[in-house]
């Protein structure tokens, strides 16, 4: 599958590693529509890059708004070829805090339903229209990548809620991809490492070099268009399927 000739939806396509994945797709001569929340920049970035762009809001956790703006991208663009699934969030905080305190149960909740579940919807909706789609190559009818962590296999102290999530998108990656190979499908899981995006943005600079020395190299953190770049690669390698792949400069978590 050629990035110019794909159909992707991008959840998380307002911002940081979505944002990334829409603009490499418009370059390309792909076409993307951009699934994020109502109070994004998406409906900017679609006027930006054009007519080959759409913005269709949607909370990942509400499945309703899930099933009705897949069915408009599809509507929008004819097909859908791609699904890559970046939404998410990181609530941070000890299950029990010094002061005694636990971690709110809501909060957890919460995190599993946006990057666990809502990611699942999103799937289940983007294979259901792929499976109607000509095949192409190899019987190809579409690529769904889905965004894990280093933290799925390293989660540090504090990250119970978000490490819950993000393995249990690494465990559906073989899964998914037995699922629906059937159907022409294949699925991928990206782990990314330390990456330049609005979750360390607030940092000051001593934080940020702390935080680019665990890199072994290259020294530097990651970039929304490395993360789009391996998408591509994903897109256009019919060989790469039901993997967990890490973007992380050999990075370790301890």
């Amino acid at each position: 599958m050629l990035a110019k000739d794909t159909v992707a939806i991008v959840t998380g396509g307002a911002s940081g590693l979505g944002e990334g994945t829409v603009r490499m797709l418009a370059e390309a001569g792909g076409r993307a529509a951009i699934l994020d929340l109502p109070g994004s920049a998406g409906a900017e970035i679609a006027e930006e890059l054009g007519d080959d762009v759409a913005f269709l809001p949607v909370d990942v956790s509400n499945t309703d708004q899930v099933r009705a703006a897949v069915d408009g991208a599809r509507e929008r663009f004819g097909r859908i070829d791609a699904a890559i699934c970046c939404a998410g969030i990181s609530p941070a905080g000890r299950t029990v805090n010094r002061k005694g305190e636990m971690f709110s149960l809501d909060v957890f909740r919460k995190t599993i339903e946006v990057n666990l579940i809502g990611l699942y919807d999103v799937v289940r909706n983007a294979a259901r229209h792929m499976a109607d789609n000509e095949p192409g190559v190899d019987g190809e009818r579409g690529v769904i990548v889905n965004v894990a962590s280093i933290a799925a296999m390293e989660g540090q102290a504090g990250q119970t809620a978000y490490t819950a999530s993000k393995g249990g998108i690494a465990a559906l990656t073989l899964p998914l991809a037995r699922d629906l190979a059937p159907l022409g499908i294949r699925v991928l899981s990206i782990a990314p490492g330390i990456m330049d995006t609005a979750m360390v943005a607030g940092l000051d600079d001593e934080r940020r070099e702390k935080l680019i020395d665990l890199n072994l190299f290259p020294k530097r953190l990651g970039r929304p268009d490395d993360f789009a770049s391996l998408v591509r690669t994903f897109l256009e390698t019919t060989m790469f399927n039901g993997e967990v792949v890490r973007l992380d400069a050999a990075t370790r978590l301890g």
